[in-house]
């Protein structure tokens, strides 16, 4: 952008430059950027985080346990404050050269070797499992798929960005920066979340923090299955929904229903 001062200190913007400034300020100053930017700043101070969310299972358990973490990125995030007597780490490493985890695999890849006995005992179950790998709704309910199939009756699957203040922390396309929730990206996790709660099989609630720790069980009643039709999974319909679609629970009402 060129901006000319003359003598005086007078100021001279050309029209083109002149256009670029009221564009970024009718962006900064829309309804939707402001609201977002709200909703973002007002989700990173909610606690407990999810790390305190999985310590607590944990600790209820109250036994030696064996914990699985798909989607690693930085261990020092999440995996390496974990409480478990034993851990596993999947990630493929898209997202770190480092990676240091046990198994550099995609979460696909992973299960199909432990089903085959290339890796680990296919008889393993795992007293919870934290899925936070590729946000997007058809490989997270792979996850959850194969997460289930190795869940031990009393154990947890635990999942991350369930509850996505915006729509646009709900996008499918993680590398678009312009978006109003910035940095800030949940995909489309809480879809195939929801597509769970319809399941009477097992029992599921979501813990209104950090994003969204959506806990699904096999044996802990965690409130009814949903009832919500949202057939297309739009985003406005469990906006409007949200509580009954997600069954959004505070983390007290959580640690009561796990210790009934």
């Amino acid at each position: 952008m060129r901006i000319k001062f003359l003598k005086d200190n007078q100021l001279v913007i050309n029209k083109s430059d002149l256009k670029k400034l009221e564009l970024a300020e009718l962006y900064l100053n829309d309804k939707y950027h402001r609201i977002t930017l709200e909703k973002s700043a007002k989700e990173v101070k909610k606690e407990p985080l999810r790390f305190e969310v999985i310590n607590f299972i944990l600790e209820k358990l109250d036994r030696k346990t064996t914990y699985l973490e798909i989607g690693v990125r930085n261990p020092a995030d999440n995996f390496d404050k974990i409480n478990a007597s034993i851990k596993y780490s999947v990630d493929p490493g898209y997202e770190n050269e480092e990676n240091n985890v046990d198994f550099k695999l995609t979460s696909d890849e992973f299960f199909e070797k432990l089903k085959s006995g290339n890796i680990l005992n296919p008889e393993i179950k795992f007293d919870v499992v934290f899925i936070d790998g590729l946000h997007l709704a058809d490989q997270v309910e792979k996850d959850i798929t194969n997460s289930l199939n190795y869940l031990k009756e009393d154990g947890f699957i635990v999942m991350h960005d369930c509850n996505p203040p915006t729509e646009f922390h709900a996008a499918e396309n993680y590398y678009y920066r312009l978006s109003p929730s910035g940095g800030y990206w949940n995909g489309t996790t809480w879809k195939a979340f929801f597509n769970t709660r319809k399941r009477t099989d097992i029992y599921s609630c979501c813990i209104d923090t950090d994003w969204g720790v959506g806990i699904i069980s096999k044996k802990i009643n965690l409130g009814p299955s949903t009832n919500v039709h949202n057939p297309y999974f739009e985003y406005y319909v469990m906006e409007k929904y949200r509580k009954e679609s997600l069954n959004l629970v505070t983390f007290e009402n959580f640690k009561t229903l796990v210790s009934k």
